[in-house]
């Protein structure tokens, strides 16, 4: 069954990229809240103390209540349980980090330009403030790294990681989704014992 992780970058049309080819090949996209409910089922404590610790904001008195490497040991569980089950799209949470190895899991980045960027989230947000979309998309991106890092060591910029690439200041959303498909039904990505004893063994 398909797996597909994605990187997310803010203003990257990433998300529309994703949606248009959930529709397209009928699979669920997993999104940030459901990564969270299961970890904070399995560590039992609230999503919003979840939420808070991977974004950072928790303060020392919050993070004792997170042992040791539970929650980025828990994430990474998470993922790869996700990528088991098969058919589905992984946006972010380091899935690329954490599946690049495995060969039938395809590892997409999508990006564009940081001007583009700004335009998108500008329209996005119904605003004129240049500096002010720059800005959250730099706050956004050093977030984003600083989690990772926090999370599994990791550099999501790291080119090795990603088996496909697309720019979508040059690629259109449908454009991008076909590149994706084609990609996907290429010998080179699909499921083998070696591939699914590979993805057992890391979730294991």
């Amino acid at each position: 069954m398909p797996i597909i992780a994605m990187t997310r970058e803010m203003g990257s049309k990433g998300k529309d990229v994703a949606m248009g080819l959930a529709e397209r090949m009928n699979m669920p996209i997993v999104h940030h809240n459901l990564v969270e409910h299961d970890i904070s089922e399995r560590l039992h404590v609230s999503e919003s103390d979840v939420h808070r610790h991977l974004e950072g904001k928790t303060s020392l008195l919050e993070r004792w209540r997170f042992p040791g490497n539970a929650l980025a040991n828990m994430t990474a569980c998470e993922v790869f349980e996700l990528a088991e089950n098969g058919n589905v799209i992984i946006r972010g949470w380091g899935s690329t980090q954490l599946l690049h190895s495995v060969d039938h899991v395809l590892c997409v980045r999508v990006f564009a330009p940081m001007e583009q960027r700004i335009v998108t989230l500008m329209d996005r947000l119904e605003i004129e403030d240049e500096s002010f979309a720059r800005k959250e998309i730099i706050t956004n991106d050093t977030a984003h790294g600083q989690l990772l890092k926090r999370m599994i060591h990791g550099d999501w910029q790291n080119p090795e990681l990603y088996d496909l690439v697309i720019n979508t200041s040059r690629v259109s959303i449908e454009e991008s989704v076909d590149l994706i498909e084609h990609t996907m039904q290429l010998p080179s990505f699909q499921e083998t014992s070696s591939s699914q004893g590979l993805l057992r063994k890391l979730r294991n």
